[in-house]
């Protein structure tokens, strides 16, 4: 990377250098680190809103008008100001994977009406739990799961998550898959499907939707392969007979490096018009990290700047534990100064203070002198970065902001 690409691809009207300062919804981000302190997480509801009315605005052109819903995957993001100022716009509802994620949606003011149920492995005390929230709607992963939501409610509606044997992800990374060549955990097989329909009978479960999410972060470059998934998915929507509605899952990503172009979203509500417009169903989409990820910046202290060997490191006050996603999936989170600074950039490596190898938040990082910089900024972490935060080395510790 180029100094002036290192400087130009990330920028957007509310996330740029103005005058040689970032700013971020409007705010000096040196303020924001100044007044909150550090490590901090800030997230714009500007941008939310703006992301929602984008997805908003390609279903509509694509002639999917009432014929779409949109269910905000929690897991990204359950900072409760954030969850409530969701609930706000009506743009959403929650997809949820948890009893402790179903109440606490409510209690941001979400209707249990307005949750979509989906998770694996559960307990008979997580059952008991959902079973007590009257208009959650229940998507079913296994065989076990629908014998045990049929004990509980029986002749009800409920979806059942399937598994086409068939991944998809950002570029070539496996690890965002939750399907493909490796048999994982999530859904129902083919193999298996006729017994599920059978066992959703003999209770008299009506299987009402079709649900599969089989990778996330994907961009334009996939859109292909996304095709080919929900073309595949066809056979359980058939197989089952009395199918509303057909949950596509999340998987829309956002770009992380210079190379990246932002998801063209009318070829992918194309996708869906395509393979939906004249179906007569119901299409769920769960955008969480498309709708959070990029309004959220984690602010970092700088603590050292040392070279050792070939390689110049930039120490920070915190570690890949309050913000996993890099070390866990691979998936960087660009570091940017808070003052412009037009001095020659040189590769740095950006890690943190866990003593773990893998505490590394960026590796060559294209950075200018940081001798005279007390913080620095990494973009895309308004999602899967908190909500997956640890308490590693008993390091912790951050806040969170929400900015209006």
């Amino acid at each position: 990377m180029n100094q002036e690409s290192y400087y130009r691809w990330w920028q957007r009207t509310d996330l740029c250098y103005q005058r040689e300062q970032l700013l971020f919804a409007g705010r000096r981000v040196q303020d924001l680190a100044d007044q909150f302190g550090t490590p901090s997480f800030v997230y714009s509801t500007s941008r939310i809103q703006e992301n929602l009315t984008r997805l908003h605005t390609a279903l509509t052109a694509a002639d999917l008008a009432g014929q779409y819903s949109l269910h905000y995957a929690m897991k990204a993001n359950r900072f409760a100001p954030l969850l409530t100022f969701l609930k706000q716009t009506g743009l959403c509802g929650i997809d949820a994977c948890s009893p402790g994620e179903v109440e606490h949606a409510v209690s941001c003011g979400f209707a249990p009406s307005d949750i979509s149920f989906t998770a694996s492995s559960l307990s008979a005390q997580d059952l008991a739990v959902l079973a007590r929230y009257d208009g959650i709607f229940m998507d079913c992963d296994s065989l076990h799961a629908i014998h045990c939501w049929g004990q509980l409610k029986p002749h009800t509606k409920i979806g059942l998550r399937v598994n086409p044997a068939m991944g998809i992800g950002r570029a070539a990374n496996d690890k965002l898959h939750y399907a493909g060549d490796v048999t994982t955990k999530f859904g129902i097989y083919q193999e298996q499907f006729a017994e599920a329909l059978d066992i959703a009978k003999s209770y008299g479960l009506q299987v009402s939707k079709i649900h599969f999410h089989t990778g996330c972060g994907y961009l334009t470059p996939q859109l292909e392969q996304l095709e080919r998934i929900i073309t595949h998915c066809f056979w359980f929507v058939d197989q089952a007979g009395q199918v509303e509605r057909v949950n596509i899952g999340g998987g829309l990503g956002v770009p992380h490096v210079d190379a990246d172009q932002p998801l063209a979203l009318e070829r992918w509500a194309a996708v869906l018009h395509r393979q939906f417009g004249a179906q007569g169903l119901h299409v769920e989409i769960e955008p969480g990290d498309y709708i959070v990820k990029d309004a959220g910046l984690l602010l970092l202290g700088k603590t050292f700047v040392e070279r050792k060997k070939n390689t110049v490191f930039v120490g920070v006050d915190a570690g890949f534990n309050i913000a996993p996603e890099p070390a866990y999936y691979n998936l960087p989170f660009q570091p940017v100064p808070l003052h412009y600074d037009d001095s020659t950039c040189a590769a740095m490596s950006v890690v943190g203070n866990i003593n773990e190898a893998l505490d590394v938040w960026y590796e060559q990082a294209w950075l200018p002198d940081l001798t005279a910089h007390r913080h620095l900024a990494l973009i895309n972490a308004g999602a899967y970065s908190s909500a997956m935060a640890s308490n590693h080395c008993m390091r912790g510790q951050f806040k969170e902001f929400l900015l209006f």
